[in-house]
């Protein structure tokens, strides 16, 4: 008998006035995998977060968590999730462990009870020397951790995480995706959204990509690099005018264009007789390519071919939110590349 899913989406819509952010979005994510959800801004993760924490209602479609629909059993799915979104939810004026302690308090737990979840999560997350001191003390990664440990309190088979590294330095965020790579192992849903690909690409056991409000392509990080392209071809042009022109001749296969160094990257099996195809095409003179680069695909290359745009694109509207009030603190914006961690073919021409 198959597994039922943890979490279903069928036929997701969702309209703010005018705006369509969800179109008809399916969406399986499989008990004890980290799944994340990537796209441009307006994309509709945030939304389809909301939806299925049961913290906005859908226009049309369907939507369960642990076999309980999001509408009809909001107290049941409730009380099986978690969700962390991007700014840490804890009291600065308390200490970790009195805010681990509240919240146990808040899950209907006992005076004791609440003492010995608060410690054991303090361990879990390496927080034990810093749980008597106040929040407002703690660094970036300590917080986010913190809050991440509030979200558990309450034992949650599912795991919603949006945008959780948000605003993190490189080493706070390698040590939260530890801890979230932990708590898959340990049998626990997550849930991810992230604009940090490298993030979904070390994480995700399946990816989901959304565009347009629904689904564009879902599969292994590994399986959706070798769909829309094994390999890269990175040209390194010898005027700037040539840049343009190679992105024109090459249309949509370009998923790499940088005119300050002067390059374009397109898509390619990594043959040497599509390269050379290539090569002849771009430059039938031999005096346009100055060198050209060969290295493995990543998913900015597939989020381009999928959606139009790179990753770090920040023309993409921001999706609307409900009419609940918001923090008027700034929400950053930036996007971050996963970085290329294969080996690369390099050669001057």
């Amino acid at each position: 008998m198959a597994t039922p899913p943890a979490v279903e989406a069928v036929a997701l819509h969702k309209t703010y006035g005018r705006t369509s952010v969800l179109t008809g979005l399916d969406l399986r994510v499989d008990p004890g995998t980290v799944h994340a959800l990537l796209g441009p801004n307006g994309a509709g993760k945030t939304t389809t977060v909301r939806i299925l924490a049961t913290l906005t209602t859908p226009d049309a479609g369907q939507a369960r968590v642990d076999g309980y629909d999001v509408l009809r059993d909001r107290r049941q799915v409730r009380a099986r999730i978690s969700l962390t979104g991007q700014y840490a939810a804890i009291d600065d004026g308390q200490t970790g462990v009195e805010n681990l302690r509240m919240m146990g308090r808040l899950a209907g737990l006992g005076r004791a009870a609440a003492r010995r979840r608060a410690d054991d999560l303090l361990d879990r997350f390496d927080l034990v020397d810093a749980g008597g001191r106040r929040v407002v003390t703690y660094s970036g990664g300590m917080r986010r951790r913190l809050d991440l440990a509030a979200g558990l309190v309450g034992d949650p088979s599912v795991i919603f995480l949006d945008e959780p590294t948000t605003g993190l330095d490189p080493r706070s965020r390698q040590g939260l995706w530890s801890v979230v790579a932990d708590l898959a192992r340990a049998g626990t849903t997550v849930v991810l959204t992230t604009q940090y690909l490298e993030e979904a690409d070390r994480l995700a056991d399946v990816v989901a990509i959304l565009h347009g409000g629904r689904l564009a392509a879902e599969g292994t990080p590994a399986a959706l690099k070798a769909r829309f392209g094994a390999q890269r071809l990175d040209l390194r042009l010898r005027e700037e005018t040539d840049v343009e022109q190679v992105r024109r001749l090459l249309g949509d296969r370009v998923v790499h264009h940088d005119p300050e160094r002067r390059e374009v990257g397109v898509v390619t099996d990594g043959s040497a007789p599509q390269i050379r195809h290539l090569l002849d095409e771009v430059d039938p003179t031999g005096h346009r390519v100055v060198r050209f680069t060969v290295r493995v695909a990543t998913l900015d290359d597939v989020f381009l071919a999928l959606t139009g745009r790179p990753a770090t694109d920040p023309a993409q509207p921001s999706t609307p939110q409900s009419s609940t009030p918001q923090s008027s603190t700034p929400q950053p914006s930036t996007a971050q590349s996963s970085s290329a961690q294969a080996s690369m073919v390099v050669a001057d021409v």
